[in-house]
């Protein structure tokens, strides 16, 4: 595993960087424990004024960030940028609010006394991270882990070595204790070396459903939580709309941000057959007019894929299903240019006998199906092993609540893309992963929900009747 900035509207590779030795594995479990033995005794206060000047160095630095990973990863240089400004948001958010959200749980208790469950940390934690979004990826992780007093490694994916370093910086700068948060460029072997290492208390994981089940399997053996965020093929569901323009621009949006190279975005279009035709109307000619190109020209919609591989991954999907009598409507095709491009791309007539029917569409490809009705439109967009997110736009709010009440997702938006925010919780279902992240969920997944109870001043040492059985009652 070679970890370079391969730019892909070039193809050209820009630099190198040499994965860690073997022994160095062991010199970075060691610092991240040792590093855990101080940082978890460092005040909350301290914690969230580091935390919070994170978030305040990538929004300075936000032009530097974004021009890292246009390069690495092809992200129009707008959209690069709004990225960067949401990682920021997201420290501030558990900066801010991490003390009312780690405060002590009062519980009522039968046995007399007094309970109360306090959040705890409980070691270093191994993040594993994606591509596709460089810096938010990591901060949705790092944020509430650091917050909690939890250390942090991060392990980065081979082609964003430039934002991972400058990440690592970033803490640096804003006074984090080096052996707080260390960067590795490790590679698969060494990850399963570290997620059994027993310093190591959990793993977190964005990424492929491969890449989720290896490191789960490995975490299971060593019995070591994980948090997995994992594939989406979400449904962009119409049943009706007075304004079909603004909802046609909506799912154009929602499939194309990030050359749809996003696990939450739009990937099936499923409407109703009452409005089926108007808004194919709209929607195949907005994605007709997307205009691919240089990821740093402001007048580009969309830029390249993350790489030439992904590129070919997609178009194999396409062909597979054009073969196979899917019509294209718009795209379908590579670009005739340098670097991994592929055309926006539009397909309908998609049957279950086809790749694109039960595969994630990682790209600029959505999938258009027409139903007959709401009751459709569930069974349909409930048929994937997916479950991440997914919206729904009618007028009718009834119809609206009970069509979000019955989708298998994590995450459902009316009548509006799917958002999202630092402080609304993001994950899914099915083989979508496990576990959440961002909001007031994301910082309890690493924790000791610790017990702690205190008996009355002036109680006997043997428990009240019916409170259940002392040590020496086991016997």
């Amino acid at each position: 595993m070679n970890y370079r900035v391969t730019n892909p509207a070039t193809g050209k590779v820009e630099s190198e960087y040499p994965t860690a030795a073997d022994a160095e594995i062991g010199v970075v479990l060691a610092r991240a424990a040792a590093g855990y033995a101080s940082w978890k005794l460092t005040g909350l206060a301290q914690r969230s004024q580091i935390v919070a000047r994170v978030g305040q160095l990538h929004a300075e630095r936000a032009d530097q960030l974004a021009a890292i990973i246009t390069r690495e990863m092809g992200k129009p240089t707008r959209q690069a940028r709004g990225e960067v400004l949401f990682t920021s948001s997201i420290y501030k958010y558990y900066a801010d609010n991490a003390a009312e959200l780690l405060k002590d749980q009062p519980l009522k208790s039968n046995t007399a006394g007094t309970a109360v469950v306090r959040k705890t940390p409980i070691g270093p934690i191994l993040g594993i991270m994606p591509w596709n979004y460089p810096y938010y990826q990591v901060a949705r992780f790092a944020a509430p882990n650091l917050m909690i007093g939890n250390t942090v490694v991060l392990k980065h994916a081979p082609q964003c070595p430039e934002s991972a370093l400058a990440i690592e910086q970033i803490f640096g700068d804003a006074g984090l204790p080096a052996d707080a948060y260390i960067n590795v460029f490790a590679t698969n072997e060494q990850v399963a070396t570290m997620v059994a290492d027993p310093r190591i208390c959990g793993v977190s994981v964005t990424g492929s459903e491969r890449a989720g089940s290896a490191v789960a399997a490995a975490a299971g053996r060593n019995l070591k939580k994980v948090v997995l965020e994992l594939g989406g093929s979400d449904p962009f569901i119409v049943l009706d709309a007075p304004d079909m323009v603004a909802v046609a621009r909506a799912a154009v949006g929602a499939r194309m941000a990030n050359a749809g190279q996003a696990c939450n975005a739009a990937k099936r279009m499923i409407v109703a057959d009452s409005v089926y035709d108007d808004f194919m109307g709209q929607f195949v000619p907005l994605m007709a007019a997307q205009v691919a190109g240089d990821p740093t020209d402001p007048a580009v919609t969309y830029g390249p894929l993350s790489s030439e591989q992904a590129a070919q991954a997609l178009m194999s999907q396409i062909d597979d299903a054009v073969s196979k009598g899917a019509t294209v409507h718009t795209g379908g095709h590579r670009l005739d240019r340098p670097g991994a491009f592929v055309a926006a791309t539009v397909l309908s007539g998609v049957t279950p006998q086809m790749r694109a029917f039960t595969e994630e569409l990682f790209g600029p490809a959505a999938v258009v199906y027409r139903v007959k009705d709401a009751d459709e439109a569930v069974e349909l967009a409930n048929s994937s092993s997916f479950g991440l997110g997914g919206s729904v736009w009618t007028t009718d709010e009834t119809l609206a609540a009970q069509v979000a009440d019955r989708l298998e997702v994590g995450m459902v938006w009316i009548n509006r893309s799917e958002g999202g925010g630092a402080e609304l919780p993001f994950g899914g279902t099915k083989r979508s992963g496990v576990g959440r992240e961002l909001g007031p969920l994301g910082i309890e997944e690493f924790v000791n929900k610790k017990l702690i109870h205190t008996k009355p001043a002036g109680a006997g040492p043997r428990q009240q009747a019916g409170a259940g059985p002392s040590p020496g009652d086991c016997a």
